[in-house]
């Protein structure tokens, strides 16, 4: 195999220091880092809107004089971040910048409404993006003095969805195969067969991956504007949004990966180009040696573009947490990313030996470790509880991928046994290609000279070169530990590009913790919940003749929102009564709600009902009947009753 020409080669003197060269990658490094922690800050991972005032479906008298919603985090809100708008879809709101209204540890964030608005049911819309960079959005509705019909259609999508959130989403998977398979590949060359560094397919691939890895990104910052605003494909080319995007923490992590992908371009370059060809066996070794520092430098700061910007830099323990991320990320690089290039070396470089393959063995062994201990940490804290792994959308993610790693882990157990069988036999390749100068066989028919004829001379040289190649193969193919090791590998990875397919979901899936948390925020601010139906028994006097009974009520459904009520009046021996009027109003004294008024209906004999009551909030409402018995005998009754 002849070695590909390097895009630009070092200088002589950085082959001699390469720890010099290891110490400029770094440096630089250790700038981009810095650049990211300017702009990292602790939070917990996925925002979630843990409360509201007017709260969701309330029927409030008045029309307040701001909305306001409370998060579990900090988030990034513009202008037109909450919208509130009318029956008729017009705003309502003042069209100004949410307002931060924090206080203590409460994130709370609200805007004025316009004055005069008239009755109705109003409709609330917002919008931001949470500390991990993930958009986030919702709708909700409150209305003033009664519900009404309304024209605005509650939004069907969630923020980051459409095709540019399709677009960002295939941009993220093809980041992370990039990734995985640029720095797999070169630590599967250096780390296990050395002699790669020279076979075309290898270069092809970790070029490929580079590529890939390159042209994602770029992507991924065209469209994180439009993939956190408008979600309009047309805006991918809007300056103000791309300049917008590069003051936030995701758009700096993706500049800075750019720029570790320029470092990694020079890489790879000296690694294809000037390693494969150097011969002296200290020179080689001293330029390894500078190779794996620089790369390490640089595959560990690309991962860690991922850890700064993604759900390792939110939460509790961040960090903790990241340079794990970062452990994590370099160990699936590591046993993915070799796999493939041992999957590539087996099928198309027929010269591979056993001996790469049991190095090969070993690296995807302690990757595996590794994984296993930086993932139960990761899922521990973005999980927490056992419910959160079987009862929210990320826990059951999580457990699908542990299952693929559990059948990753298996058929590579299979892969370990071929690896034994293989290397029982030879170590040397499983063919050699014939030298040019030895002597031909006895009886083996003489070549005619080509010296005046350059065209017949180039002919058999490829004649030649296809005749060895096909050699090799045979040789290869006929190997039965070979051939069980290629099926194997072949299997180990159409199961790590689903398992890498279910990561890519996992990192836009709003956390387990986070879920329960915002749950339990939402179900203490909304109160206690009741199983059912409220009932009631108000013994009462008017002082009249006939003035004694008792009034039952049911409240259905006894919960916030429109209910139903049912009235029976019955006398002292529990018979139907007929009385004039019946009066019935909610006040909640804790919140200075009401009295809200309800006016019941008679349907039969001793039988009421009311529709149509709102309840706007849960609490202890005080519910207060009055029952007229004749022209001037009437009284009041009341009772407490808990409204969840």
């Amino acid at each position: 195999m002849t070695a590909t020409a390097p895009f630009f080669g070092p200088p002589p003197s950085a082959l001699r220091r390469p720890l010099a060269a290891a110490g400029l990658l770094t440096a630089l490094l250790g700038a981009v880092l810095g650049l990211l922690l300017a702009v990292a800050a602790p939070a917990s991972a996925h925002a979630a809107l843990t409360g509201s005032d007017p709260q969701d479906g309330a029927v409030v008298a008045t029309a307040p004089a701001q909305v306001t919603l409370t998060f579990s985090e900090q988030v990034a809100l513009g202008a037109d971040s909450i919208r509130v708008l009318d029956p008729s879809g017009k705003r309502a709101d003042t069209e100004a910048a949410p307002r931060d209204l924090h206080s203590g540890s409460t994130v709370k964030y609200g805007v004025a409404l316009r004055g005069g608005l008239g009755d109705g049911t109003y409709t609330v819309a917002w919008q931001a993006v949470s500390a991990d960079s993930h958009p986030v959005s919702g709708a909700f509705t409150f209305s003033i003095g009664a519900p009404s019909e309304t024209s605005v259609a509650l939004p069907d999508s969630e923020a980051g969805g459409g095709l540019v959130g399709t677009l960002y989403d295939i941009a993220r998977y093809a980041a992370y195969a990039g990734f995985i398979v640029l720095a797999g590949g070169a630590a599967f060359v250096l780390a296990c067969w050395q002699r790669g560094a020279g076979a075309r397919p290898l270069q092809r691939l970790v070029v490929r991956g580079w590529m890939t890895l390159t042209a994602a990104t770029i992507a991924m910052l065209l469209l994180r504007s439009s993939y956190t605003g408008s979600g309009k494909l047309g805006d991918v080319l809007d300056l103000d949004g791309l300049k917008a995007v590069l003051d936030t923490k995701p758009g700096a992590a993706l500049v800075s990966r750019l720029l570790l992908l320029g470092a990694s371009a020079l890489f790879v370059a000296v690694l294809f180009g000037t390693y494969a060809k150097r011969e002296d066996p200290r020179e080689k070794r001293d330029l390894t040696f500078g190779l794996a520092i620089g790369g390490a430098v640089i595959a560990a700061g690309i991962a860690g573009t991922w850890a700064l910007a993604e759900h390792a830099s939110t939460g509790i323990q961040p960090g903790i947490a990241m340079p794990m991320d970062v452990l994590h990320l370099l160990a699936v690089a590591a046993w993915l990313g070799g796999l493939v290039a041992l999957l590539t070396a087996l099928y198309r470089t027929p010269d591979l030996t056993s001996a790469a393959v049991r190095r090969f063995s070993t690296i995807a062994f302690v990757s595996v470790v590794v994984l296993v201990a930086t993932g139960v940490y990761q899922s521990w804290r973005q999980v927490g509880t056992w419910s959160a792994l079987t009862g929210t959308g990320y826990g059951q993610l999580l457990l699908v991928k542990v299952g693929l790693v559990a059948v990753l882990v298996g058929i590579a157990s299979m892969s370990r046994r071929w690896t034994g069988k293989l290397a029982e036999g030879s170590d040397a390749p499983a063919a050699v290609t014939p030298e040019a100068d030895e002597e031909p066989e006895a009886g083996a028919e003489a070549e005619p000279d080509t010296a005046d004829d350059p065209a017949r001379a180039a002919q058999l040289a490829r004649q030649r070169a296809a005749v060895a190649t096909a050699e090799k193969k045979r040789i290869r193919d006929a190997d039965p530990g070979r051939s069980g090791l290629r099926r194997s590998v072949l299997a180990e990875v159409g199961v790590a590009v689903a398992l890498l397919a279910v990561t890519t979901v996992l990192t836009s899936t709003e956390p387990g913790r986070t879920q329960e948390e915002a749950a339990r925020s939402t179900s203490a601010a909304a109160g206690p919940v009741d199983s059912g139906p409220v009932n009631l028994a108000l013994p009462f006097d008017t002082g009249g003749t006939n003035g004694k009974g008792t009034v039952r009520m049911d409240i259905d459904p006894g919960r916030t929102g429109a209910n139903v009520i049912h009235l029976w009046i019955e006398d002292p021996a529990k018979k139907p009564m007929d009385v004039p009027e019946v009066k019935v109003a909610f006040t909640l004294e804790s919140k200075d709600i009401g009295p809200l008024p309800a006016v019941p209906v008679r349907l039969t004999e001793g039988h009421w009902t009311a529709t149509g009551l709102q309840l706007p909030i849960a609490g202890d409402w005080k519910v207060a009947v009055t029952v007229r018995t004749s022209d001037i005998d009437q009284t009041t009754v009341d009772k407490n009753v808990k409204i969840g």
